[in-house]
């Protein structure tokens, strides 16, 4: 089993960006590290306090994923810290190497792993 992280910011709390954001930032995991929906064995979103109006996991659901078991929390709450962030940890079934894994950060929260994208 292997891991693989991400976090997407959205403007607005509204049931749509909600949804639309955490669609954009899982197919965009699913296709960076080549993943089969078979093997994904579960997911764990958070949301930051200011998110209320919908739980990202049911934007996949709506996409059909109805064997993945998810789980939906709030984030701790930290002083500055990034407003408006939906945070995901997906695990996969697989013998994939950690330091093979590509994780994601969409929009303003590429703050969180400025690593990742120095030089793009």
């Amino acid at each position: 089993m292997y891991s693989i992280r991400g976090a997407i910011t959205i403007e607005k709390d509204t049931k749509e960006e909600v949804f639309s954001a955490t669609t954009e930032l899982f197919k965009t995991i699913v296709k960076e590290n080549d993943l089969s929906i078979e093997d994904i064995f579960t997911i764990i979103f958070t949301a930051t306090k200011d998110i209320k109006s919908a739980y990202p996991a049911e934007a996949l659901r709506k996409m059909g994923l109805k064997h993945i078991s998810f789980m939906c929390m709030q984030e701790m709450y930290v002083e500055n810290s990034l407003n408006k962030c939906i945070r995901i940890l997906v695990l996969v079934n697989g013998d994939k190497k950690q330091s093979d894994v590509k994780n994601i950060y969409l929009k303003n929260a590429t703050v969180l792993r400025p690593e990742l994208y120095e030089g793009i």
